[in-house]
């Protein structure tokens, strides 16, 4: 039996449930979650003091993966948000440290954000003032961080400009809290050379070609080149589910091959992310532990349905040219990572896919919002089924029929209907599903689960589908 302990972002569905379903596919992996209240929310930080407890109470464990935003700001949203001081968070750093010495004899895997720069007046994931002077504080970030690297006066000149229009105590507050989330960083690195964690990933979250948060990651960047088990890398939410795949993999170098819908399209960057779709693909094979392979050599083959010219992005009416090839038949375990849009599904890709028919050999889809976050959740769902010594095939059933149902029903066709019409009426939201849900059930075999629907946040950005 493998046990993992496991501290998420906060309680949404792709960060709570979806780990412990992916979990289940094998039955001698026992994942220990914290209870769900004790999370936070778009609106409620997280119960720091029950959680260091429930951290401290965790014991014979072979595996920690922690989502250390939840511990030191209470989410990964109020590590923005937070006005928490220095002082207070270096109490909580030190409790951090204190609790892991404790637990030397398991392994420890570590995630933490470099806080993101929005390039939009938008403040629901953000401070108040974000919605006033968002755009502002990017553009002077942007061009600051340029003028550095180019040596470019007039980049210089439009920061110093664009700064003149922020209130000072907005940008001194902005400036201060982005410092203090720098240091804490810094902090962590700290720990990871004194053998606190035994891996360390930074996360860039919504990057640009320039920008403070760019800038903090170059810095890390250079760190990790010199210490073996750190990593900085495009993406945030699938990170825990990287860190889970070097949980379940424990040292087994899965050879996973790449292959892709566009082989020519293969050095586009996709929307939120500063790499190519080859770089990024590649990246988060090897941090999930894995190595980038030929078909022929693979143990896994990842199908990736890239883009032509632009990611397409449903719910802001981008769009871009759909899958029109015939979906690959292949003779060995192989899982799909459907990065055609900016979040939602390909309709004609996922057509494709159920004319094929999915057989013993599908190890997995995954559509869910950014090409990073598709990668991350669809890497481990793969990897977990490969190597599972004792295989639940119906849990691995319930969570790609979650998967389809989510990435396609929902993201791709029902969200912007629901959002059009404001609905919010659970039974009226469970009508809408069910021939999807049929279609899902005839195309993975199943007699049918019982599926319930909920939107936790209020909104429709993420919906929740539990069976």
């Amino acid at each position: 039996m493998k046990k993992i302990g496991f501290l998420p972002i906060d309680n949404r569905p792709v960060c709570y449930y979806l780990p412990k379903m992916i979990a289940n596919i094998d039955s001698e992996v026992k994942m220990y979650l914290p209870p769900k209240n004790l999370l936070g929310s778009l609106t409620r930080n997280a119960d720091r003091n029950a959680l260091f407890e429930w951290l401290e109470d965790l014991n014979d464990v072979d595996y920690l993966v922690i989502s250390v935003d939840t511990l030191i700001y209470g989410g990964l949203i109020p590590s923005r948000r937070s006005s928490d001081t220095k002082d207070e968070i270096e109490n909580r750093l030190l409790k951090l440290r204190n609790i892991l010495l404790k637990k030397a004899n398991c392994k420890t895997l570590i995630f933490s954000s470099i806080m993101r720069i929005s390039n939009n007046n938008c403040n629901e994931e953000e401070k108040e003032y974000w919605a006033d002077f968002g755009k502002k504080i990017f553009e002077y970030s942007f061009e600051l961080h340029r003028s550095e690297i180019e040596g470019n006066r007039s980049a210089k000149e439009k920061a110093t400009q664009v700064a003149k229009e922020i209130p000072s105590e907005i940008l001194i507050d902005w400036l201060s809290t982005r410092e203090r989330n720098f240091s804490v960083n810094k902090e962590y690195v700290k720990m990871f050379d004194d053998g606190i964690f035994d891996t360390l990933i930074f996360s860039k979250d919504d990057c640009a070609k320039y920008g403070f948060n760019v800038k903090e990651a170059k810095y890390f960047e250079l760190l990790a080149q010199t210490r073996k088990g750190m990593f900085v890398k495009t993406g945030a939410d699938e990170i825990p589910l990287t860190l889970l795949s070097r949980c379940i993999s424990d040292g087994k170098k899965i050879k996973i091959a790449p292959i892709y819908t566009n082989p020519d399209e293969v050095d586009k960057i996709s929307k939120y992310e500063d790499v190519s779709v080859k770089k990024s693909v590649e990246s988060q094979i090897l941090t999930a532990g894995g190595s980038v392979s030929s078909p022929d050599e693979a143990d896994l083959i990842l199908y990736v349905n890239n883009f032509k010219g632009e990611q397409g992005e449903l719910v802001m009416n981008v769009d871009t040219e759909p899958f029109d090839g015939e979906f690959a038949h292949f003779d060995k375990p192989y899982f799909v990572v459907d990065i055609l849009n900016a979040n939602g599904a390909d309709n004609k890709f996922v057509e494709k896919m159920f004319e094929n028919g999915i057989n013993g050999y599908f190890y997995g889809y995954s559509a869910w919002n950014t090409t990073g976050n598709s990668l991350g959740s669809g890497i481990a769902a793969a990897v977990t089924k490969f190597l599972a010594k004792n295989p639940d095939e119906n849990a691995f059933k319930k969570l790609q029929t979650v998967r389809l149902l989510d990435d396609w029903a929902y993201q791709a066709n029902l969200r912007k209907e629901f959002k059009r019409e404001n609905l919010m009426d659970l039974q009226k939201v469970k009508n809408r599903f069910e021939a999807y849900e049929k279609k899902i059930s005839k195309t993975l075999n199943t007699n049918g689960f019982n599926i319930s629907y909920s939107f936790p946040w209020n909104r429709f950005f993420e919906i929740e589908v539990k069976i």
